[in-house]
């Protein structure tokens, strides 16, 4: 007899050191979900042409192949460059990712959004890694979906793999800053950033919604999966929201 489970697959960046254990930490205890993820080359995070096509789709879809051989029900590119490249990528990437495999498809940036949209949240802070330039473009992209940054707090980082080494206070700091300046979510937009397990607390102490992008996205991947988010609440309100599915 097969055993029934829900399979989730994540596209990771190469470089990426927090995404893949803080989901399986997250899952952990879950009966019958698993996530599987499939790796792309991603080293730096820029606005310039050689950083820019580090996302093209042409190596992006192989690794949603890979992942649609292990039969898995739901896939996300577990990442956010939509948020500067533009929210139409993601789009046409899941778009092209579930006509190759037949798998629905999501994104970290698409997750995200999706989360502030449920949650009805009017104030939406931004806290990131990034550099000056990255980080305004980002404010640019998500007002044009309609969710102008109310605040922002950005680290000046260029370096992928240097966003895992971020300690978790500094971005305690970060969310404290700009809950201060009357946020009442704040997006945590990065897969590399370790704050999924600072959620929940600062959402007790703050008040307001605390939007992890791993966290965000294994939470709209289950969705899209058709498992129970509620398992999860543990790790933050929006586990016990409802996706705006579309």
């Amino acid at each position: 007899m097969s055993i029934l489970r829900k399979r989730l697959g994540m596209i990771t960046p190469s470089s990426n050191s927090v995404l893949e254990p803080v989901t399986c930490a997250m899952l952990h205890g879950v009966n019958d979900v698993t996530a599987h993820f499939s790796r792309f080359r991603v080293t730096e995070i820029a606005l310039d042409a050689a950083a820019l096509n580090q996302f093209d789709a042409s190596v992006m879809l192989p690794a949603a192949d890979l992942l649609a051989d292990a039969r898995v029900d739901a896939i996300a590119w577990n990442g956010t460059s939509a948020s500067w490249l533009g929210i139409g990528r993601d789009r046409s990437l899941c778009d092209a990712i579930t006509a190759r495999t037949g798998v629905p498809a999501t994104t970290s940036t698409l997750a995200c959004i999706d989360a502030a949209r449920a949650l009805r949240a009017e104030r939406v802070a931004l806290v990131s890694p990034y550099i000056d330039d990255v980080q305004r473009r980002i404010g640019d992209v998500w007002a044009g979906e309609g969710i102008a940054p109310h605040a922002e707090r950005h680290l000046g980082l260029r370096d992928n793999f240097s966003f895992g080494e971020v300690a978790p206070a500094t971005i305690v700091d970060m969310i404290r800053a700009v809950a201060a300046e009357g946020a009442d979510a704040v997006v945590i937009l990065c897969t590399n950033l370790d704050g999924a397990a600072l959620a929940a607390p600062l959402e007790r102490e703050l008040e307001i919604a605390v939007l992890d992008s791993v966290a965000v996205t294994l939470w709209r991947t289950l969705s899209l999966a058709g498992a129970d988010v509620t398992a999860l609440a543990s790790w933050g309100r929006i586990f016990q929201t409802s996706a705006v599915m579309k």
